[in-house]
């Protein structure tokens, strides 16, 4: 498995590169983006307010304080389940270009088949790391739809933004389903050696 420091915004080249496995480090701009303002974007039909080319977004909605008009910054950044996002995903890669959804817990089909036809991928980061997350973060440089706090949109300047791994590539290979089915084919040997056979 191999490891990367990538710059963002990502290229299709970037992330083609990606196995499942390899640890990636970014560098970089981060968006913060979440259910509110997904379901504004896809089910409102409202265009995302700034430039999402190539960019690696993060499942968050954050804990912030407010230092200025539009400026804040950051308390506590934790990362939410991805899953219930999964339908957003192919618009973020086939519309707006998005290239690497982080967050935990992985995500389902829908997603899978638009990283492997736009070139994305899922970047897996540990459950409960956010005081990790927040000292990576060194700056909200934007928000846009304030009115969704703390679903709102964020841009977030990060420094050395990992190890992260990827837990889905752009060839359609999972680690969440590959860990499930290694799991699935030893439960006859441990029914077997606790009796429940």
């Amino acid at each position: 498995m191999a490891e990367y420091t990538l710059k963002t915004p990502l290229s299709e080249e970037d992330v083609r590169k990606l196995k499942v496995g390899d640890k990636v480090t970014l560098e970089g701009i981060i968006f913060g983006i979440r259910d509110a303002n997904l379901i504004r974007m896809f089910d409102g039909k409202v265009p995302a307010p700034t430039d999402l080319t190539g960019a690696a977004c993060i499942h968050t909605a954050p804990n912030v304080r407010k230092v200025g008009e539009g400026k804040y910054e950051p308390v506590c950044i934790g990362t939410t389940t991805s899953s219930r996002m999964d339908r957003f995903t192919p618009g973020l890669m086939e519309q707006y270009g998005v290239r690497a959804i982080i967050g935990k817990a992985g995500m389902m089909e829908a997603s899978m088949e638009a990283m492997k036809k736009h070139g994305g991928c899922y970047l897996a980061i540990v459950g409960g790391a956010a005081a990790w997350e927040t000292e990576r973060i060194l700056e909200i440089e934007d928000v846009w739809w304030e009115d969704l706090m703390p679903e709102a949109i964020w841009k977030f300047r990060t420094k050395n933004f990992g190890p992260l791994i990827v837990a889905m590539d752009s060839y359609g290979n999972n680690l969440y389903f590959d860990v499930k089915a290694k799991a699935a084919a030893k439960l006859d040997d441990i029914y077997k050696k606790i009796g429940a056979e």
